[in-house]
């Protein structure tokens, strides 16, 4: 059995972009840990930081919770996660604490400027996780790199418009119940999205998502995903692998 562990920026985001090859891999039985960088603190207009704080976290861990995964966030601030040595090494030591064979996180280009610096970091603190001399915490320094692989961006395009393309994709329509029920379990979220986004159904924006990325790849409902795989990072399919029969390799 495998561990992957999925980082993005915010609560919530995760569920969007990859919770269905969560609950697959997860119902395979193998280690599912989920984190996020920031506790999404600023997504409110009704709550303080903390309190909005608090209460995103909580969300996070219960939607974990539905495939038994474990959560932890990083706790860098919303709308203020930036590369440098700070963060990468509070990024570098919740990866030595999953201890993951896998790592799946944002798009380095997305419409959110914490998607995209959570891409940054995650790479190149999967590089330092490795490196002994590179102290972060108390989590032990790992092995070897993990692999590296990417979500799709927000909506499958950059911030200039342009199509992401995946490397390949999963057919999520076995366990999309569980991620629409991981995506509500982000209660706290509808007002906010209506409020700042104009997106009034949440959830049925979600699922929209997921049919359009799922007629890209020839099935109902999908999600995509990208490897990473510049020197030294390792270039062998794993996650491929573990996805066994959900696994879709034409690329749109």
């Amino acid at each position: 059995m495998a561990t992957v562990l999925a980082v993005h920026a915010h609560p919530d985001d995760i569920e969007h972009l990859a919770a269905g090859a969560l609950a697959i891999l997860a119902g395979k039985g193998h280690t599912i840990r989920i984190a996020t960088l920031t506790a999404g603190e600023c997504g409110s207009a009704a709550t303080d930081l903390a309190a909005t704080g608090a209460l995103r976290k909580a969300e996070a861990a219960r939607a974990a919770g539905l495939i038994g995964a474990e959560y932890r966030c990083a706790d860098l601030p919303d709308l203020g996660v930036f590369s440098d040595d700070p963060s990468r090494r509070a990024v570098t030591e919740l990866i030595r604490w999953a201890r993951p064979d896998a790592v799946i996180t944002a798009s380095s280009a997305d419409y959110h400027p914490d998607h995209e610096a959570a891409s940054e970091l995650v790479r190149d603190a999967c590089f330092a996780s490795s490196v002994p001399n590179y102290r972060t915490g108390l989590a032990a320094v790992l092995e070897a790199i993990p692999h590296l692989y990417f979500m799709d961006p927000i909506g499958g395009r950059d911030r200039l418009g342009q199509k992401v393309v995946a490397d390949f994709g999963v057919d999520i329509a076995s366990v999309f119940a569980t991620k629409q029920q991981m995506l509500s379990a982000h209660a706290s979220q509808a007002e906010w999205v209506a409020r700042q986004h104009g997106i009034t159904d949440h959830l049925g924006s979600m699922e929209a998502w997921s049919r359009r990325r799922g007629r890209d790849f020839g099935v109902s409902l999908g999600e995509g995903f990208r490897q990473y795989r510049h020197a030294p990072y390792p270039k062998t399919p794993l996650l491929q692998d573990l996805l066994g029969d959900a696994l879709i390799v034409t690329t749109p």
